[in-house]
C-alpha cells in the first residue's frame, strides 16, 4: 500500500497481486489534522480489504533534500501506522510527485479545477510505483 500523507488528506494506492502496477484507490479526508483515529481505522480497513503486507509512505523531503516540519509529522504518522497495524512502514522519497500527478492529469485532459480531487491519490500511486520499480530492479 502506498500512502501520501498530508495535513488534510491521505492519498491511498495499492499494488496488483504480482507487484507490477500500482493503482490509486481513494483519498481519506481528515477533518482534524491533529487527530488520526479515523484515518488509521480507514487505513486498517483497506489493509484487510486489499491484503496489504507493507506500507510505503511518502517522505516529504524538501527539494534540497533537507527535512522540515512535514517530515517530522510524517515520521510520527509512520510510527502510529507501525504501532496500529504491525506492518513494516518504508519511507519513500516523494519529491515532485504532486507535480508529476498534475502532469498526468493534464495529459489525461482532467480539468485543472478537478485536479485537487485526485492529486493525493495519484501521488500515492507514484510513491508506490517508484518503490516497486526500484525493488524489481534490485532483484533482476
Amino acid at each position: 500500500m502506498g500512502l501520501d500523507f498530508g495535513s488534510k488528506t491521505v492519498g491511498v494506492a495499492v499494488s496488483d497481486p504480482l507487484f507490477l502496477a500500482a493503482s490509486p484507490v481513494e483519498i481519506i479526508r481528515r477533518d482534524h489534522p491533529n487527530k488520526l483515529r479515523k484515518t488509521l481505522a480507514r487505513i486498517e480497513a483497506l489493509i484487510l480489504e486489499y491484503d496489504v503486507g507493507k506500507i510505503i509512505l511518502g517522505n516529504p523531503l524538501m527539494l534540497s533534500g533537507d527535512e522540515g516540519e512535514r517530515v517530522r509529522l510524517t515520521n510520527e504518522f509512520a510510527d502510529s501506522l507501525r504501532r496500529r497495524t504491525g506492518l513494516e512502514v518504508i519511507m519513500e522519497d516523494e519529491r515532485l510527485t504532486t507535480v508529476e500527478a498534475d502532469e498526468i492529469m493534464d495529459e489525461a485532459d482532467v480539468p485543472r479545477n478537478e485536479h485537487k480531487k485526485y492529486v493525493d491519490m495519484i501521488a500515492a500511486q507514484l510513491i508506490l510505483q517508484s518503490y516497486m520499480n526500484r525493488e524489481t530492479y534490485k532483484h533482476e
